[in-house]
């Protein structure tokens, strides 16, 4: 007779064999994950989502972890009475706001993940103007009006070049990087960057395999309040036509327009995923059968 529960165990093996082809073809390559929404509130969620970067990190794959936080920012400018202004849905940021921005971001969220991925077993590090690594380069950034002419968001940045080597030293050494979304400029003054755009930024310039957007959505639908219509695969072209219907629309189309300039500068995919669903990331990357929307060019 056989043990209790050997079948489980077959069927576990099975699924190891099927990944492995994926495990083959992704060694060595970096993947480049930006977490942001309420995948990042919830702290069983947070603790799922960093095994399976660990996970990702020990079967040979290089994860380079992104973060925002703008949740846990309004927080944290309620508490010390400023009220938020917004610009053309970008947060306008003085410097009493961007210091608060700074200390969300690279102090509390930034060290909070390289906590919970050293408690886990991992190795990370941050890499943020708090070290002298800081990675993201940055220049203010000036957004036309219906007008065209600039408006001032304050402290706000886009990310101009990253500093490679040491984003690609440290995957070698097996220590998965953590990069909040705050840019230094020429001058050596912080910027508040966008997330989505910085985690594009860092795919471009590392040549990144992939690029993941994990949030709060099931990934690209044409009805947003229907999973059902989840579009499972998408091109640079469909992605335009999606943005002309009004398909991809409001915070989706920053990121989705950062996701085609990434392919076009050599990123291999893009992956938009539900960050709260358990594994998301390794059903994505290691099973037969994807689960988000996938990008390509």
């Amino acid at each position: 007779a056989r043990f209790p529960n050997v079948d489980e165990a077959i069927r576990k093996a099975d699924i190891l064999i099927e990944a492995m082809s994926w495990i083959r073809k992704f060694r060595d390559r970096i993947v480049v994950i930006k977490l942001g929404g309420s995948a990042l509130e919830d702290e069983h969620t947070v603790q799922q989502l960093l095994a399976d970067v660990i996970f990702l990190e020990t079967v040979g794959m290089r994860p380079v972890l992104i973060h925002g936080g703008g949740k846990a920012i309004n927080h944290a400018m309620k508490e010390a009475g400023i009220e938020p202004r917004w610009v053309q849905g970008r947060r306008f940021t003085d410097d009493q706001t961007l210091e608060i921005v700074a200390k969300v971001l690279a102090g509390d969220i930034s060290q909070d993940l390289i906590r919970k991925i050293q408690a886990q077993g991992g190795v990370a590090r941050g890499l943020s103007f708090l070290s002298s690594n800081n990675v993201l380069v940055g220049e203010k950034l000036l957004l036309p009006d219906e007008q065209g002419i600039p408006l001032d968001l304050g402290r706000v940045g886009q990310v101009v070049d990253v500093r490679r080597s040491i984003i690609e030293e440290y995957c070698r050494e097996g220590v998965i990087p953590v990069i909040p979304s705050v840019a230094l400029d020429a001058e050596g003054g912080k910027l508040n960057v966008n997330a989505d755009t910085a985690a594009a930024a860092v795919a471009r310039i590392l040549h990144a395999e992939k690029l993941v957007f994990l949030s709060d959505v099931p990934g690209i639908c044409r009805d947003r309040k229907d999973p059902g219509t989840l579009i499972s695969h998408l091109n640079a072209q469909d992605c335009q036509d999606l943005i002309r219907q009004g398909i991809i629309d409001s915070g989706m189309v920053p990121k989705v327009e950062a996701a085609v300039e990434a392919l076009r500068a050599g990123v291999k995919k893009v992956h938009l995923l539900d960050g709260r669903m358990p594994h998301s990331l390794l059903l994505e990357f290691y099973s037969n059968h994807g689960i988000g929307t996938e990008i390509v060019l």
